[in-house]
């Protein structure tokens, strides 16, 4: 399916695309609606007030997540419920509170998880091509 490059979009999912917070871009953005070509003009040269919101904030939830190496729930379970601009978040990561150093330890956890699952899936498959089989193959009753 071919997508019309001008297509449309609401001003908020411009936003999201973009990466930045709704409430903090110009009123002439927030208003009406944006093409698809004029948000792959924005990140391809930004505007001044776009390079300034993306260094200065205030940032989505998403952003301040990603910054501070936690997940969206993990800002929940801080009590993090309010954008957070650059500077706020460079001091949470300079004096981190508890809730922070124990989300990164489980964001942390998280990612080695998956390393392990991802390699351990690897290898299986190395296994059962050189044996010739398909990856979960056995068909039914297999396992028993």
């Amino acid at each position: 399916m071919r997508v019309n490059a001008s297509q449309s979009m609401k001003p908020e999912t411009a936003a999201k695309k973009l990466g930045i917070l709704l409430d903090a871009t110009p009123e002439e953005f927030r208003e009406g609606t944006v093409t698809r070509d004029e948000v792959a003009k924005l990140q391809a040269d930004p505007p001044e007030w776009l390079e300034t919101l993306r260094r200065e904030g205030p940032h989505p939830r998403t952003v301040v997540a990603a910054r501070l190496g936690v997940s969206n729930s993990g800002l929940a379970r801080g009590g993090v419920t309010e954008p957070l601009t650059s500077a706020e978040i460079k001091a949470l990561l300079e004096a981190p509170p508890a809730w922070l150093v124990q989300e990164r330890a489980t964001q942390a956890a998280v990612r080695a998880e998956k390393i392990r699952v991802a390699e351990r899936d690897k290898e299986r498959a190395a296994r059962w091509a050189a044996e010739g089989r398909a990856p979960g193959g056995g068909g039914a009753g297999s396992g028993v």
